[in-house]
């Protein structure tokens, strides 16, 4: 008995040791899993799109430059929803930068009566201030030209905008990119063409294709506005597409588009452009899509 005592006694010392062997081989790594806890962390990978830049820049056409918020016929920057400094429009730069550093860190490259094909000249300025987000808001005056059979091809203005995207990539590959869609053109004929000082202005040659001829609802007129509407429709699907493709830029959605301007948001000097009120609206716009959290193309 207590021969087979001494075997049963060695042959437990015997496991026991290979157990503790074996738990102090993983405990250095080899196959085992990580301890409770620790296991499947992994840090968190910085995100893509940076909710608080700290420079903008944009460029675009008269709706960025203020044009008729202030005054009739003349820019007004300082009313601009991207980079004005006017506190009742609390524009993007100012959300994002607060007022002092706003005014040192934002700048205004858009010019009244740009097309998409001035857009790559533009951004090659906004190049030289290594911005950290640079704001897109063009393709109104692609639309409003002389007759519907002359606005831009949807071909050309995709060309344009791509060149102005990789114009910016060949500089600054992390920069970040707030395109607006292009506004609804007939929705701001219908609401200004109740307005006989407006209609007045528009006869000076703001957007013909659409406003001319204001009053007149034959199928004609009809058809014209209705192309005009479409090609609108054809630039924000190609904003969209081209936006989607690069992982830094963020379209807005349709939301100015699909904005529904009132008389309050439309300039009194010429009922179309935007009023403060409604570059307010602009900003807001632009502050909600730029801080969504995830993505958004």
């Amino acid at each position: 008995m207590r021969k087979r005592n001494h075997v049963l006694a060695a042959v437990v010392a015997a496991v026991a040791a290979t157990v503790v062997g074996v738990a102090g081989c993983d405990a250095v790594g080899g196959e085992s899993p990580a301890p409770s806890g620790t296991r499947g962390v992994k840090p968190s990978p910085t995100p893509v799109w940076d909710r608080s830049p700290e420079s903008i820049v944009a460029v675009g056409d008269s709706i960025t430059r203020g044009f008729d918020a202030c005054g009739i016929l003349t820019d007004c920057p300082e009313a601009s929803w991207a980079t004005g400094s006017r506190e009742d429009v609390d524009s993007l730069a100012v959300r994002l930068l607060g007022r002092a550093r706003a005014a040192e860190r934002s700048w205004n490259y858009a010019r009244t009566g740009a097309r998409m094909a001035d857009v790559p000249g533009q951004m090659a300025r906004a190049v030289a201030r290594s911005p950290e987000l640079v704001t897109v808001m063009a393709g109104a005056n692609d639309a409003c030209r002389d007759s519907a059979d002359e606005m831009t091809s949807v071909a050309a203005f995709r060309t344009s905008f791509e060149e102005a995207m990789r114009t910016l990539r060949g500089a600054l590959p992390k920069a970040q990119v707030y395109v607006s869609s292009v506004p609804d053109l007939k929705r701001l004929w219908s609401q200004g063409r109740t307005n006989l000082l407006g209609k007045q202005v528009w006869k000076l040659g703001i957007c013909p294709s659409m406003l001319d001829d204001a009053d007149a609802l034959d199928a004609a007129a009809n058809l014209r506005r209705a192309t005009v509407q479409k090609r609108v429709e054809d630039y924000n699907k190609v904003l969209r597409e081209v936006c989607a493709r690069d992982e830094r830029c963020r379209f807005d959605g349709g939301a100015v588009y699909a904005y529904r301007f009132g008389t309050d948001q439309l300039s009194h000097w010429d009922w179309f452009h935007p009023s403060v009120d409604g570059q307010a609206r602009l900003a807001e716009i632009a502050y909600r899509t730029v801080t969504r959290e995830g993505d958004l193309t």
